[in-house]
């Protein structure tokens, strides 16, 4: 896939792989997922977006991750495991019986760390030719591979604390100590080293099998990366930290009519003129990496490539604070220069500086569009269908909302007013007029998640912003996917032209 799939008329379902069904506590990129890329490619949609595919940390959030580098080993697939005789049928029986409606994180992590222990104590034994493949990628990717896989054994000596706990050497990356940890615990950085290699092997395959069902995946990258990361504690000098590694500022929104002390994200903010003078290396390495990896890539927060809110680092709220210049086209022109022209999503949802939209339109990028926002009673609204250019990309509504349906039950009465009036809503079932609205809009691309296919309620919702517990749970029922409901989003897709 290529830049061309952002200038086609087309259609997708959101859906993060750890809401796949599955007997395992959550999904994962095995066969139930090769079975939703066939669902997906049978209602006539050609895009599958997902969540950020990293390690997950604080909160089991995909926008906070161990790595922007890393795979999530919790997505790995114990079938796959068997399929390659790294974990035998026993094993598998003795894996913990886990709830199938939502993901219990708590239960989930120990059982599928200690599945992949199993299968690396196993790995000597394996086929020559999967012990080539996992040198292979050892090699291949040790740039950012060396440095993770002593990142996570470190926090599992550490009992999962951040690095900025640990003893100073180890937390300034000394040379000297890292060597040390390495000849020390051989064992304990090659497990994390052999987790990395399952997951990337088993994503490779699950990408192959989309290519060839015509399936385009939409990736998705946070702008900013989590402090307890590998990202930054092994580049300190690419993050405004002092020089004991603590963050001298950090990111977040300003108060807002939504929250009188704003939003304190914590994440550490670039450096950007030590990225201007490496020439934003990093970046294109990280855009890169994704690239491997998905087809499409949506860059979430993208305003903060022209401003961001800077916060002291040791504010306890978002109320204090200023907006920052990012480094605007600068990034885009070093990530052409080396890579090309690239199918990008540019996230550009809030209230805006001018000059955001100005740098997206001059980079040729689609904007996002979410119909949940459109309903304040402003016909001008640049959400309402009518107002859309036809380069952009219209969602019912993105991880961070409530479903349709959910929306619909708490949504004031002025806007679902509003919303009756313009799309012409049927109280009875109200998700139907905004799956149409979307579907029949000029937008080159319209998505949906699979829970407002499903007239999903509240229950469905996967993330409520501000909030740090309860989130990122939810699964599908093994039987949701039903031939009406496929037949349904094909009929939309053949009456729509997408």
């Amino acid at each position: 896939m290529s830049i061309a799939d952002l200038q086609t008329r087309s259609s997708g379902l959101l859906l993060h792989p750890s809401s796949l069904p599955g007997p395992y506590g959550i999904g994962d990129i095995g066969p139930a997922a090769a079975a939703w890329v066939d669902f997906v490619a049978a209602t006539g949609c050609r895009m599958w977006q997902i969540l950020p595919l990293g390690p997950t940390g604080y909160g089991d959030s995909p926008y906070q991750c161990f790595s922007s580098f890393a795979g999530n080993p919790y997505l790995v697939s114990p079938d796959l495991l068997l399929q390659d005789g790294l974990v035998s049928d026993e094993d598998l029986a003795a894996y913990p019986r886990l709830p199938a409606e939502r993901v219990d994180y708590g239960a989930v992590i120990p059982a599928k760390l200690a599945l992949l222990d199993r299968a690396f104590d196993r790995f000597g034994d394996a086929a020559p030719a999967l012990r080539d493949e996992y040198r292979s990628f050892a090699d291949a990717e040790r740039r950012w591979l060396d440095d993770f896989a002593v990142f996570m054994t470190l926090k599992d000596l550490h009992g999962g604390a951040p690095w900025i706990s640990w003893e100073r050497p180890l937390r300034l990356h000394d040379p000297e100590a890292i060597a040390d940890l390495r000849r020390r615990h051989a064992d304990a950085v090659g497990r994390h080293v052999f987790r990395q290699w399952v997951f990337h092997r088993q994503w490779a395959i699950l990408r192959q099998h989309a290519a060839a069902a015509g399936v385009a995946i939409i990736g998705d990258i946070p702008f900013f990366v989590a402090g307890d990361s590998a990202d930054v504690w092994a580049n300190r000098h690419l993050f405004q930290l002092d020089a004991e590694g603590n963050p001298s500022v950090i990111a977040g929104v300003p108060p807002d009519l939504f929250s009188d002390t704003g939003q304190r994200w914590g994440n550490p903010l670039y450096n950007w003129e030590r990225h201007e003078a490496d020439g934003y290396t990093w970046w294109v390495d990280r855009i890169a990496a994704t690239l491997s990896q998905v087809d499409i890539l949506r860059i979430d927060h993208f305003r903060a490539f022209v401003n961001y809110w800077e916060i002291p680092g040791g504010a306890p709220t978002a109320e204090v604070g200023r907006w920052m210049d990012g480094p605007g086209e600068a990034v885009f022109t070093a990530v052409r220069s080396a890579l090309g022209t690239l199918p990008i999503i540019a996230e550009d949802l809030g209230e805006l500086d001018p000059r955001v939209p100005a740098l997206r339109d001059k980079l040729g990028l689609p904007g996002m569009k979410v119909l949940q926002f459109a309903f304040d009673g402003d016909l001008t609204h640049p959400f309402l269908p009518h107002n859309y250019p036809p380069t952009c990309v219209v969602y019912t509504g993105t991880h961070d909302n409530n479903t349709v349906k959910g929306w619909w039950n708490s949504a004031p009465p002025e806007e679902r007013r509003f919303a009756r009036d313009y799309l012409g809503v049927d109280e009875n079932d109200p998700v139907e007029a905004f799956l149409e609205g979307v579907w029949s809009s000029v937008a080159l691309l319209a998505i949906a998640p699979i829970q407002d296919a499903l007239r999903l309620g509240a229950e469905g919702r996967m993330n409520s912003p501000g909030t740090t517990s309860g989130n990122w749970q939810w699964r599908l029922a093994a039987d949701a996917l039903t031939t009406p409901v496929r037949d349904h989003i094909h009929d939309l897709n053949r009456r729509y032209g997408r």
